[in-house]
């Protein structure tokens, strides 16, 4: 994606800046939460995310695409691509009339309404703050303490077990809860998976 679409290419996938040392609580320092203005997730059509945030920003409307350098091969071209963590997923920040605005380009599926604004954007923080610091994210399955995983390699290969605390064990990770999904910052490698 080019610089000014949404992100930067320092921090791939962060199109909000917050200048060091400046206070990080909101996502939007420039910003303020009113009655009309905050986060509207866009469930966007197959491979529309980036052209959706271009347009959208080019509206001057505040967009957050959270991207994620993959490699792909075309033939025998080996290609690097910024691609969208949350594939089908882009979040607004305007009021009703920005997310109808970016309902009417045709790349939006849905307007998904947030009930919980504030766990929205504390998420949010958390992924703009690893993708600004350069951190490599990863998509990861939601694993909530309780459930029932298997180990899928290594020399512990199909124990199973349950869930009870997440930390220390490899992975780091942050979720977006309304979007029943989350992502993983490898660190040594979780070998869990939630058995069927």
């Amino acid at each position: 994606m080019e610089a000014g679409v949404g992100c930067h290419r320092e921090a791939v996938g962060v199109a909000l800046e917050s200048p060091a040392g400046e206070d990080r609580s909101g996502l939007l320092p420039h910003r303020r939460r009113d009655a009309h203005h905050r986060w509207h997730v866009l469930h966007v059509l197959s491979r529309h995310e980036k052209t959706l945030a271009r347009l959208i920003e080019a509206s001057g409307i505040s967009v957050f695409l959270p991207l994620t350098p993959v490699v792909t091969y075309h033939g025998r071209h080996k290609v690097r691509v910024d691609a969208p963590l949350f594939p089908g997923y882009v979040f607004l920040w305007g009021d009703l009339d920005d997310a109808y605005s970016a309902d009417r380009t045709g790349h939006v599926a849905a307007i998904i309404g947030v009930d919980d604004q504030d766990l929205l954007e504390r998420e949010l923080q958390s992924l703009h703050l690893a993708l600004s610091r350069g951190v490599r994210l990863s998509p990861h399955p939601v694993v909530p303490e309780g459930t029932r995983v298997v180990i899928r390699a290594g020399p512990m290969k199909g124990l199973e077990g349950v869930v009870k605390q997440h930390h220390g064990g490899g992975r780091l990770i942050l979720q977006v809860s309304m979007l029943g999904t989350a992502v993983s910052v490898d660190l040594d490698g979780s070998l869990l998976a939630p058995t069927e």
